[in-house]
């Protein structure tokens, strides 16, 4: 097992994270019991990781609710860089975006009652909305001015959306800077890499990316098949993991399965080290259902890909990475 992981800075900010980062989208419904997230934070904190990222919308507040049920009585709070997000929710069986000041600093006090917590490391907004992203970001400031929340940042902006939301902060002194993006990204979603990661590169922020094994795809469960116990197999979440299945991707899945062989790593930990090293990147955010999954990944700690892999790897992905060396 790891002993301490390596941290990095988020973007241009003070504030420094493990270099691998704990999701809790899974948290808070069926997929995962309170004993299983129990060994998860546990499993996460022992490695060195400090990287915790929930949302509001998670199981509709459960996520929260239940990690909250653990810091301090399993992890120290101080430990940990809690990340959570707002402006997003399910109403009446429908997803909905509601990034107006009042949702958003409705969700900022319902989790920190719900975490237990008198204030949020990292706080987000998960989507762009209908209100106007000066109302969000001023709601935003409002949060850091009352400390409640410390840093800011956003989740699934495309560039311009980033750009614009940085510009706007950056032009008055006394507004709080944008110290992060979140969007997905990996070897079978790179789309980030045409406006998201050169515009959080130029305006110096962190980058977390979601899905760093391509919703599960990438770790070679489904090469032959749907597992049963897997997400592509479940109700909740089978519709997250089906987009990858698709034969135009196989391809990308074979590559990695033949880079681990030859390496003697598994697959999920040559995708991750894929996503993790590639430039711009701060803390890929791990799904793991299970302590298993997560040792795997956590196991990657003091590893590297050879270029020539790395290189083989972007070119059946798509192409070169922009500011690979």
């Amino acid at each position: 097992m790891v002993i301490s992981m390596i941290r990095r800075h988020v973007g241009h900010t003070g504030l420094q994270v493990s270099r691998l980062g704990l999701g809790t989208m899974g948290w808070g419904g069926s997929n995962i019991s309170a004993a299983d997230a129990r060994d998860l934070l546990l499993t996460f904190h022992r490695a060195g990781g400090t990287l915790i990222d929930t949302a509001a919308a998670y199981g509709r507040g459960g996520a929260e609710q239940l990690l909250g049920t653990l810091l301090d009585s399993v992890v120290p709070r101080d430990d940990m860089i809690i990340a959570t997000k707002a402006g997003f929710g399910v109403r009446d069986g429908h997803r909905v975006v509601d990034t107006s000041r009042t949702a958003m600093l409705r969700d900022l006090d319902q989790s920190l009652e719900r975490l237990g917590t008198d204030w949020i490391d990292l706080w987000q907004v998960h989507a762009w909305g209908d209100a106007p992203i000066e109302e969000t970001l001023a709601a935003m400031d409002y949060a850091v001015s009352s400390g409640r929340v410390r840093y800011i940042g956003v989740s699934n902006f495309v560039g311009w959306q980033t750009a614009y939301a940085s510009a706007w902060q950056r032009a008055i002194p006394q507004r709080t800077p944008l110290a992060s993006a979140q969007v997905e990204y990996s070897l079978l979603a790179r789309r980030a890499e045409m406006e998201v990661l050169p515009a959080v590169r130029g305006l110096g922020a962190g980058f977390f990316p979601w899905s760093p094994l391509g919703r599960g795809v990438l770790s070679g469960k489904y090469r032959h098949g749907t597992p049963r116990d897997s997400r592509g197999a479940s109700d909740h979440f089978s519709w997250f993991v089906e987009p990858y299945l698709d034969n135009r991707y196989r391809g990308v899945v074979e590559a990695v399965a033949r880079a681990a062989e030859g390496m003697e790593l598994q697959p999920a930990q040559v995708a991750l080290l894929w996503t993790r090293d590639s430039p711009g990147v701060t803390a890929p955010l791990l799904g793991a259902r299970t302590v298993e999954q997560l040792t795997c990944c956590l196991q990657t700690e003091e590893l590297t890909l050879p270029p020539e892999i790395t290189a083989a790897l972007d070119d059946v992905s798509g192409g070169p990475v922009q500011g690979r060396p």
